[in-house]
């Protein structure tokens, strides 16, 4: 589950110049999880996106669940949590609450920035047979630097028509256990089929994750972005081991 999340998520594209300031009303966007291998394809999960106005800020919020029958194979229950400000979407701080085949995991992230570099200060909570383990580090990045909800909601600030195709931008993700950096290139509109069997036209994205210099840390993603002014991901294929997963836009 921890891979479809980054299928909702990992989308950036950070241009140094770009405007921010855009509001964002309250809402909800809802997901569909499936597993596809050969003539398999079955739905596993479902994850609800939720974003709210609270003063200066947004409280941002990602909830995730397998279905019934995935519980019986590896049962899932993932929180991500975060804060932003809404005046240019900088994080302020970000929770990853998992529960996995039952262990409990928790990331907590509060960041600091002066001038061009961001840190991150990083609780680590692992809950193992009873006994709750807790370390801390510090991530640091230069330039943009997100998390894993707040650089969704940046994704969403950008003006696709005006990207020039194979053109690669990038910045960094704090995730609780490491830096990672991101690099997006679009490559033009495309007419996409979602689940609905409904036709729409999207801006295709493709994100590649590195990390230590360069090493690649993830296979990379695809994802469809709608052309209009929300430009809400309507769907996502990323590469598992065997077969891939796919994240569907519900409404």
């Amino acid at each position: 589950m921890r891979k479809t999340l980054y299928l909702l998520l990992m989308a950036v594209l950070l241009a140094c110049g770009m405007a921010c300031g855009a509001e964002f009303n309250n809402e909800d966007l809802h997901y569909v999880i499936s597993y596809k291998w050969g003539l398999i394809h079955k739905d596993a999960g479902d994850a609800t996106l939720s974003l709210r106005q609270h003063g200066a800020n947004y409280n941002l919020k990602l909830t995730a669940k397998t279905k019934p029958w995935a519980d019986r194979i590896y049962k899932v229950r993932d929180t991500l949590l975060g804060t932003v400000r809404r005046v240019d979407l900088r994080p302020i701080s970000y929770s990853k609450i998992t529960h996995e085949k039952g262990k409990y995991d928790r990331d907590d992230i509060k960041f600091t920035t002066y001038r061009t570099v961001t840190k991150g200060n990083v609780v680590r909570s692992k809950l193992r047979d009873g006994v709750m383990k807790r370390t801390e580090k510090t991530l640091t990045g230069s330039g943009p630097v997100f998390d894993m909800l707040s650089v969704f909601y940046y994704l969403r600030h950008l003006d696709y028509a005006k990207l020039q195709a194979n053109h690669v931008y990038k910045a960094t993700i704090f995730s609780g256990s490491k830096a990672e950096t991101i690099k997006i290139r679009s490559l033009g509109k495309e007419r996409i089929k979602l689940k609905n069997k409904t036709q729409r036209e999207a801006y295709h994205i493709k994100f590649n994750f590195t990390q230590d210099g360069g090493q690649k840390s993830s296979d990379d993603i695809d994802t469809w972005i709608s052309t209009d002014d929300a430009h809400i991901p309507l769907y996502l294929v990323g590469k598992l081991p065997i077969g891939e997963v796919r994240v569907n836009y519900v409404n």
